[in-house]
């Protein structure tokens, strides 16, 4: 009789199906088995049914192939290259456990490099047999990231064969792997311990939760080294009477080192730094006289209790007007310095300590606004800052900045660019010094040995430091506009007279 394609087809399956098995033992029986099947003839073949049946089956044939990998139980998924040069990953999240159910495309795990996070997808159907890595742990390009169980009858790519592992090898390295699982240290540690051949087992991690830190390999390398302690001979009594008494140590407790990931404001402060620091700039220094402004003020608070008004309005009037005749210093730059945009607006920042880091909101049009304007819009911004609720508009557009260090403390300081800007300054504290009067051009005929009478005063002084851009700011054009606006704060009443 003759049979369907479909039946000859589970026949032959069945046929190899054995002839695997019997391959488990070197026997002649088993390889006649295999060479059987694979000696069909192209048109017809000749299967015995039953040895007591003496009826040949015809049925047409052709040549066909079964890998081993198509019958596997357990193939092992590896971390294919994500690109960049990228060699290793942090593991941050498994979407997946043991014993799930994946199919092709599915998601199974998320992870992290230093430029990028990538979500892992399966390419296998079948289930998830084992995880080679936890949470935080360092995942190596090219090594198993999961082992899956992949259904009968799945092709397997061919381009990259994934390695046959048997059920029993999975769990003897599961067993294996357990104590490296457990231990807690960053990629750079891991390295850190690869070349100096240490075994994170050895080590003994201070860090929280035991998690192995860049100081413990480099004390366990040091401990390595020290040689063995040598017996000592025993002091004699002579030596032992003169040995001074020691005091105890006292006891002490080491305390725990804290780690935290740099991100929100404070990563963008790490750019915005980073780009800062590679802008070629210059600091200039000066002292002004702050006594009269400081009159001023206290007649300002006497005429109206009500006003509660800082010296950073009026700093930030008169620098306006400085820089009014000093355009080049209320400009931009671009990225490759090609370009100068001198910008129409003056919007002075106030450089700001927030409880979530340095903010530098700025006040628009200061041209434009009285000292009372200017100190209720730096009201408004302060309240904002506290909390934590500054606008994208408040926090953009500024064209020169001010630090004012002075209100927290300090004398001088250097502050850094706020790119694209070309200025900034950093105010200093007033503070009352003793400092000598300025002399009248006295009498050129005078004895030049005749001892020098000063007269000195008590005078309430501010330090400022400048920083500008050196590639299109040279030392000159800050120290007149220092000039001029020392000018215009050492008298007040100029000051209120241009607004």
């Amino acid at each position: 009789m003759m049979l369907t394609r479909y039946a000859y087809n589970n026949a032959a399956l069945r046929c190899v199906t054995f002839s695997l098995h019997m391959l488990k033992r070197p026997s002649s029986l088993s390889y006649q088995a295999v060479s059987y099947i694979h000696s069909f003839d192209k048109h017809t073949a000749h299967v015995p049914i039953a040895s007591r049946n003496d009826s040949i089956l015809h049925f047409g044939s052709r040549p066909f192939s079964l890998s081993i990998s198509r019958l596997s139980s357990v193939v092992q998924f590896k971390l294919a290259d994500i690109g960049e040069g990228i060699r290793e990953v942090e593991v941050k999240e498994w979407y997946v456990k043991v014993g799930d159910q994946v199919k092709q495309f599915d998601k199974i795990c998320e992870v992290q490099s230093d430029k990028a996070n990538v979500t892992i997808t399966s390419r296998y159907d079948g289930t998830i047999v084992k995880l080679h890595y936890n949470v935080n742990e360092t995942a190596i390009v090219g090594e198993p990231l999961v082992d899956i169980r992949v259904e009968h009858g799945v092709d397997i790519p061919a381009t990259k064969a994934a390695p046959i592992i048997s059920e029993d090898s999975v769990k003897n390295e599961t067993a294996d792997k357990n104590s490296l699982s457990n231990l807690l240290a960053t990629p750079a540690v891991r390295r850190m311990a690869k070349d100096l051949q240490i075994s994170l087992n050895d080590v003994q991690g201070s860090g929280k939760d035991g998690r192995i830190l860049k100081e413990d390999l480099l004390n366990h390398k040091s401990e390595a080294s020290k040689p063995p302690p040598t017996k000592a001979s025993p002091p004699s009594p002579a030596s032992v009477k003169q040995a001074p008494s020691l005091k105890p140590r006292p006891t002490t407790t080491t305390v725990a080192d804290r780690n935290e990931p740099i991100k929100g404001i404070r990563k963008a402060m790490v750019k915005t730094m980073t780009q800062a620091n590679a802008v070629p700039h210059f600091t200039y220094c000066d002292e002004y006289d702050m006594s009269q402004l400081v009159k001023l003020r206290k007649q300002l608070k006497k005429q109206n209790k009500d006003i509660k008004m800082s010296y950073l309005p009026f700093i930030i009037k008169a620098c306006s007007q400085a820089l009014t005749n000093h355009p080049i210093l209320n400009a931009y730059v671009d990225a490759k310095c090609e370009n100068i945009t001198y910008k129409g607006s003056h919007n002075i920042g106030i450089a700001m300590d927030t409880k979530d880091g340095l903010l530098v909101p700025n006040i628009k049009n200061v041209q434009q606004l009285t000292i009372n304007q200017i100190a209720s819009e730096l009201s408004r911004l302060q309240q904002l800052g506290k909390a934590g609720k500054l606008s994208t508009d408040d926090l953009t557009g500024g064209t020169f900045s001010l630090s004012n260090i002075g209100a927290i403390g300090g004398t001088y300081a250097v502050p850094v660019l706020l790119l694209p800007e070309v200025a900034i300054g950093a105010l200093g504290k007033i503070v009352r010094r003793i400092v000598p009067d300025e002399e009248d051009d006295g009498d050129s005929s005078s004895s030049s040995d005749d001892e020098e009478c000063c007269a000195y005063s008590i005078r309430s002084m501010m330090s400022v430091s400048w920083s500008a851009d050196h590639r299109v700011v040279d030392g000159a054009t800050m120290a007149r506009f220092s000039n001029e606006l020392k000018y215009l704060l050492e008298n007040p009443l100029q000051l209120l007279i241009n607004q």
